[in-house]
């Protein structure tokens, strides 16, 4: 039997109707877009993206990242609590159906934040799932970053001027986990927020009628200096003898707010002072800097060695980023860094060409230099300073070998080439010209292990950055016997370079400065003075500092002279309150400069400074309470805070709450009582870590000292001076101890007896001092690199 099959019409092809046609209307990948195109630094804001799901669709277990750079400082995002702050949501929208299409079956989307969740630079990301089901094309999906519709107050945004800080959204359409790129980033330009702060850049020391140039600019309140404000204000200048002369300023009303003031000089010997103020803005408070003249001193110049930019992990481009180093940040000296692996060889000439363009001997020496980026168990960062003229040997040597740790960038497509590995082929490829190079090991992401040293290469280790303070590791590498001298430097990603100005996240110490005596102020003469240790350290201001023994001078080798004490200079801004002489890693002298001025019997400083760890994420997070019964807390102060969300507060009769972190340096209260002796103060601080994965609301505890509390009674207080708490970590402690009332000298000189020492005469001995402000800035001095006579 033959049974005959009939087509019908239902079985011919069919489809939605226009369907395909309005897929053919959409980007393949979708598109992102933003409601704001500039945002205040710091400012809190809820801030909404719109992703419109492309033609691709999205299907069941497919996931996004909106994705920004890991340098960016925007508060991290939080998802467990809907009424506080920075609280990210997503929502999905569905579109408009056309005949015949089935909508989405998309049941949720699970939404979590991840430090680490991209690669790098795009590394922070809001990840978002989608969970049992597909999402149509056309669809949307809307992302509140700082979600208030419950309460919470919004998102704290990043608080560095940026000019295009970008979301990038990537995209997993066919739940495979290979991400695509949506076309088109979410660009916003983060602006400088109101004038909250004058600066006064001056040099601290200059030769009896030297002329010099100050530069005054407005700040706002995170460090940002402000832009296209037309203000005007005054500078008056207090010589030694106390008479004084008063100018006006005009600031620039376009680009950035600062004015130079060019050809001051002074003719009588002694500090003088430099105060300037706005007309017309009362919040802003008048600011002062000291400038002491003296005959025949030799200008130290101010350097700033690693400086990155937006050809590799910085903020803006390489001209804005030298730019404001010599215009704002009143730089001698800058040394700009690359990332090795990340540069691409046509971004690297662009750099180097502008780098020569703006050398100037006798106003701005800059340096072309990179960072060789190799992991601490190959060494550890290194950065590499070019000193002379011409193309630098980079990307590749004479031969055309590879001089980069590695090389990955967006045109690598993910493959990793291997390059110069470990570090002592780093050293291999420049010791043939040393002269030529200064290699400089520092902590940074990858700290240097010190297993490692070159020492016609590394003659300066790096001491403290935007990264932390590390004083721990001068005393290692000298220790070691290793002759390295002192320097520091910003490491700066934010666009801010000659200390500039703290950040909220893995960035959060003030960056440093490396002063530099030199004979000459131009390429050869300043890279001269940097190889022979001919430097000091500061925490990014304009101290001063130099030790020596006769006619050797700080950076020196030599046989000691035994009768000849050793002399110190130091000139700072805020009163030098402790000084210390280091051999090597032993203290082997100090003052204390509270003491010498008379203690309080009613103020004291609870500090609590140091470090949970010495590599990558090192800030410990302290949280705590102080109280103090037995008498009245008449006044406080916070000593030493970065930024605004670093403080302390009243919470009740006698009661503080603190929030601080340290990375290496020290913060502290200080606090009047009405009678010391009857006191009694208690501490108590959570210590935790910071956060790099899972929730920020719960941040990870201090494993090893998750609490720290000591109390302390008055009586002990007077008696002994000061009780310490040292913590399991990097010089991690937590100190009270009594403090003057009386003002610190800003100049401190003095001499050092040798024999008192009683130094080992069988060996060299690297002597080295350190100090610090009352603000708690610090200094330190390259070694004296003595051999004493038996």
């Amino acid at each position: 039997m033959t049974e005959t099959l009939q087509h019908n019409a239902s079985d011919a092809a069919h489809s939605p109707a226009g369907l395909a046609a309005y897929f053919d209307t959409l980007p393949f990948l979708g598109r992102l877009t933003c409601q704001r195109q500039t945002l205040t630094a710091g400012e809190w804001t809820e801030l909404e993206l719109v992703y419109e799901v492309g033609a691709v669709g999205l299907a069941d277990g497919a996931w996004l990242k909106l994705a920004f750079k890991f340098y960016s400082d925007w508060a991290l995002f939080q998802t467990t609590d809907p009424t506080g702050a920075n609280y990210v949501s997503a929502e999905y929208h569905a579109g408009p159906l056309v005949a015949g299409q089935s909508p989405a079956t998309v049941q949720a989307l699970k939404v979590r934040f991840d430090q680490k969740g991209h690669e790098r630079p795009f590394q922070k990301a809001v990840i978002i799932d989608v969970v049992d089901g597909y999402i149509n094309p056309g669809d949307r999906i809307v992302i509140r970053l700082g979600d208030r519709r419950q309460g919470g107050a919004g998102t704290r945004v990043q608080t560095f001027v940026e000019k295009a800080f970008r979301f990038r959204l990537f995209i997993d359409p066919l739940g495979s986990s290979k991400f695509a790129e949506v076309p088109g980033d979410c660009k916003l330009e983060i602006l400088a927020g109101q004038p909250h702060a004058l600066q006064v850049i001056a040099p601290r020391l200059v030769g009896l009628g030297e002329t010099f140039d100050a530069i005054v600019r407005v700040d706002d309140i995170w460090g940002n200096t402000c832009r296209d404000r037309d203000l005007r204000g005054t500078i008056v200048v207090t010589a030694p003898d106390a008479t004084q002369r008063t100018q006006p300023i005009a600031l620039a009303a376009d680009d950035w707010t600062f004015a130079r003031i060019s050809g001051l000089s002074f003719t009588e010997a002694g500090e003088s002072k430099l105060e300037a103020r706005l007309d017309d803005e009362p919040f802003v408070a008048a600011t002062v800097a000291y400038v002491q003249s003296e005959e025949g001193a030799l200008r130290p110049l101010y350097a700033d060695l690693h400086v990155h930019s937006d050809d590799t992990v910085g903020t803006n481009d390489a001209t804005y980023n030298l730019t404001y180093g010599r215009d704002i940040a009143g730089l001698d000296v800058v040394g700009y860094t690359v990332n090795d692996f990340n540069i691409t060889e046509v971004n690297w000439d662009k750099a180097v060409e502008i780098i020569h363009g703006l050398n100037e001997p006798g106003r701005f020496v800059c340096y072309p230099g990179t960072e060789w980026c190799g992991n601490s168990a190959a060494g550890g960062d290194r950065n590499v300073v070019f000193l002379r003229d011409g193309k630098p040997r980079f990307p590749f040597d004479n031969e055309g070998r590879s001089l980069r740790s590695f090389e990955w960038n967006e045109t690598t497509a993910g493959t990793i080439r291997p390059g110069v590995w470990p570090v002592d082929r780093l050293h291999a490829a420049y010791e043939d010209d040393p002269e030529g190079h200064l290699l400089i090991p520092h902590v940074g992401g990858r700290r240097c292990i010190l297993d490692w040293n070159h020492p016609e290469l590394e003659r300066l280790i790096e001491i403290g950055s935007a990264w932390g303070q590390f004083h721990w590791l001068y005393t290692e590498a000298l220790a070691r016997g290793y002759r390295v001298g002192a320097s520091a430097a910003s490491d700066e990603h934010q666009g801010r370079c000659g200390g500039g100005a703290p950040a909220t996240g893995t960035f959060g110490s003030r960056g440093g400065l490396t002063g530099v005596i030199a004979d000459r102020f131009d390429r050869a003469g300043v890279g001269s003075a940097l190889r022979a240790r001919r430097t000091f350290a500061t925490t990014g201001e304009r101290s001063f500092a130099v030790l020596s023994q006769g006619k050797h001078f700080m950076g020196e080798v030599f046989h000691a002279e035994p009768e000849a004490p050793l002399s110190y200079r130091l000139l700072g801004h805020a009163g030098w309150e402790e000084i210390q002489l280091y051999d090597g890693d032993r203290l082997v002298w100090s003052r204390d400069l509270h003491a010498e001025a008379g203690l309080s019997e009613r103020s004291v400083r609870v500090r609590f400074g140091g470090a949970r760890i010495k590599d990558r994420y090192r800030a410990a997070y302290w949280s705590g309470a102080v109280a103090v019964t037995g008498a009245a807390l008449l006044a406080v102060d916070g000593v030493g805070f970065d930024h605004p969300e670093q403080s302390v507060w009243r919470t009740g009769l006698g009661k503080l709450g603190f929030k601080t972190a340290t990375h290496g340096d020290v913060d502290g209260i200080e606090l009047k009582l009405s009678d010391l002796n009857n006191a009694h103060i208690t501490i108590v601080a959570d210590l935790h870590g910071y956060s790099k994965i899972g929730d920020p609301l719960q941040p990870p505890p201090h494993v090893h000292a998750p609490e720290a509390r000591l109390e302390v009674n008055g009586k002990d207080l007077i008696s002994k001076g000061s009780v310490t708490l040292d913590l399991p970590g990097v010089e991690l402690r937590l100190v009270v101890e009594r403090v003057t009332d009386q003002p610190l000298p800003r100049d401190l000189a003095g001499e050092i007896s040798l024999s008192k020492l009683e130094l080992d005469p069988g060996r060299e001995h690297p002597l080295f001092l350190t100090a610090r402000q009352r603000d708690q800035s610090r200094i330190w001095t390259s070694p004296l690199f003595l051999m004493p006579h038996s």
